[in-house]
């Protein structure tokens, strides 16, 4: 596993590539929290909302289409909003019967069902860009600049860092295990499930061991080297007068989708 497993399209040129940071922060942020106060059945200013997406994805030069197929993995998880379907408010459209529950969709359900999954589906989208013309540390900066707590930015860059030592650690821990077994590699250990169950067990005891003294090994190397609680950069940073038109002219389409999906 190598660090560069999420960022292999941050090398591409384009203008959101070459965008200050804080600048695809804050407008990722403003154009999810505009999905989210959108009125439902607002289809009109969704239907704006992905053709601004298309625009920013022609923007990145990673293909008209790149947030949108990253995108469906997303949509079964709104699904847990099934159960607006069900509202009480609206004009029924049909009446279920299972067993001795009567479920009743209405309009008014359905319509706000089918917004939930619009909003969360562009959403998604809107974050998936984000990762995928921003650079992880310049992220982590970035949220620092916002003035976004030094303890949760520091935990989310470790996490990240780390993800890849950890996953490292299981491989090895599962290639151990396939070299003391007697059976062929890939294949299932013929003994029962509560031997499986242990040794499973066993594996993320060690996990959790050695992630732990690893921890503070790399604690006390950092304090070593003078680490006080700031990650540091090399980027500066620097707003330019081209970001600040971006992202005022930016604004100004999400007040607009506003506006219209309140007419």
């Amino acid at each position: 596993m190598h660090a560069n497993a999420f960022d292999r399209y941050h090398e591409t040129e384009s203008r959101l590539h070459r965008l200050d940071p804080r600048v695809k922060v804050v407008l990722t942020v403003l154009f999810i929290l505009s999905n989210a106060l959108l009125p439902d059945g607002a289809w009109t200013a969704f239907g704006l909302a992905w053709i601004f997406l298309l625009w920013a994805n022609h923007l990145s030069n990673l293909g008209m289409d790149f947030t949108f197929r990253r995108s469906l993995i997303a949509l079964p998880f709104a699904l847990a909003a099934v159960s607006a379907i069900f509202s009480p408010l609206g004009n029924p459209l049909a009446e279920w019967h299972l067993g001795s529950l009567v479920l009743i969709p209405t309009d008014y359900g359905l319509i706000k069902f089918v917004s939930i999954l619009v909003r969360s589906w562009l959403s998604v989208q809107a974050a998936i860009l984000l990762v995928a013309v921003t650079r992880f540390p310049d992220m982590i900066h970035a949220f620092e600049h916002l003035r976004v707590p030094k303890i949760l930015t520091t935990i989310v860059a470790f996490l990240y860092r780390y993800l890849f030592v950890l996953t490292d650690e299981v491989m090895r821990l599962l290639r151990a295990r396939e070299a003391r077994s007697a059976t062929a590699p890939g294949t299932r250990s013929g003994r029962s499930v509560a031997w499986r169950a242990k040794v499973t067990g066993n594996m993320a005891g060690q996990l959790f061991l050695r992630s732990y003294e690893r921890s503070d090994r790399i604690y006390n190397a950092m304090l070593a080297r003078g680490y006080t609680g700031q990650l540091r950069t090399l980027n500066p940073h620097v707003m330019k007068s081209s970001d600040w038109l971006f992202a005022a002219l930016t604004i100004f389409l999400i007040l607009l989708l506003q506006l219209i999906g309140r007419l």
